[in-house]
């Protein structure tokens, strides 16, 4: 039976040293990390994220800056809100809210945002930083997942990794942090012939595929470490990810829930992020 490693657990523990490293920052400097989040549009799981992460920037004593726009909101009134947040001191990390509205290009947004205050990493500048092994802002959601391996003792240092998912925002980022650690990387994809034998050949597997439960437990090499970072919500409203957790748990060693495994560890990585920016005007 695999060992279910508790992401709310650890990201609670990161989110309680940022707070006092906030404390720092504000007692011998007088600076406050400051998180703008700006949001376009009304989809019901973008507005659950929002909150989430405004309380968890309350919680570790940041300031946090929420700008909500219509779903109608014509790109150059966005673009301007994102300059007018470059050019404030206050503000040290700027998240637009993904997915924006579709007549709103999202790369010329992501763009905008100047790479020293892209917390999410999604800049091509930063993106470029990270492919060559000099991160600034790691992408929140991979650089969780790095970070709960870390807690778990588990070192991916020539082990064989297969990462199932190929969006930019998830599975190339998590590639390359995987990478740099020496770890042997595969992308698989719903395009790769004979997903399961690729799968099954994993000594660890990152999940971030975005279809319910794909994963099941034949897939899993006896004793694999299984981290999935789906969060799917079924039509009787519950949530869960993109392995199958009943069926994988017998066969792995680790594996993180979902919900309650990497989910929190990006709000943590977030705010990490966030609060290295405030570090660096220091």
């Amino acid at each position: 039976m695999a060992h279910v490693i508790d992401g709310k657990k650890i990201a609670t523990e990161i989110r309680e040293d940022l707070r006092q490293e906030v404390q720092i920052l504000r007692d011998r400097h007088g600076i406050v990390p400051g998180l703008a989040v700006v949001i376009a549009g009304a989809d019901p799981a973008s507005q659950v994220y929002v909150r989430m992460k405004r309380k968890a920037c309350e919680q570790a004593g940041m300031a946090s800056f929420h700008h909500e726009l219509p779903g109608d909101v014509s790109e150059q009134v966005l673009l301007d809100l994102i300059g007018r947040l470059n050019a404030d001191t206050a503000v040290h990390g700027i998240l637009t809210q993904l997915p924006l509205p579709g007549h709103i290009c999202e790369q010329r947004v992501l763009e905008a945002i100047s790479p020293d205050k892209d917390v999410d990493g999604f800049h091509p500048y930063n993106v470029g930083l990270l492919t060559i092994g000099s991160p600034r802002f790691p992408p929140c959601t991979p650089q969780g997942v790095m970070e709960l391996l870390r807690v778990a003792g588990i070192d991916p240092r020539g082990q064989r990794v297969v990462v199932v998912g190929r969006s930019n925002i998830v599975g190339k980022p998590m590639a390359l942090l995987l990478l740099a650690a020496h770890a042997t990387v595969t992308i698989a994809h719903s395009r790769t012939p004979e997903l399961m034998r690729v799968v099954r050949e994993a000594d660890i597997v990152v999940a971030a595929v975005g279809r319910p439960r794909m994963i099941k437990g034949e897939w899993i090499k006896e004793g694999a470490v299984v981290i999935d970072v789906g969060t799917n919500r079924l039509p009787d409203g519950s949530l869960c990810g993109d392995v199958d957790f009943d069926s994988v748990v017998g066969h792995a060693s680790f594996i993180t829930p979902s919900p309650g495994g990497v989910g929190p560890m990006t709000i943590a990585m977030l705010l990490q992020n966030t609060v290295n920016s405030a570090k660096a005007r220091v």
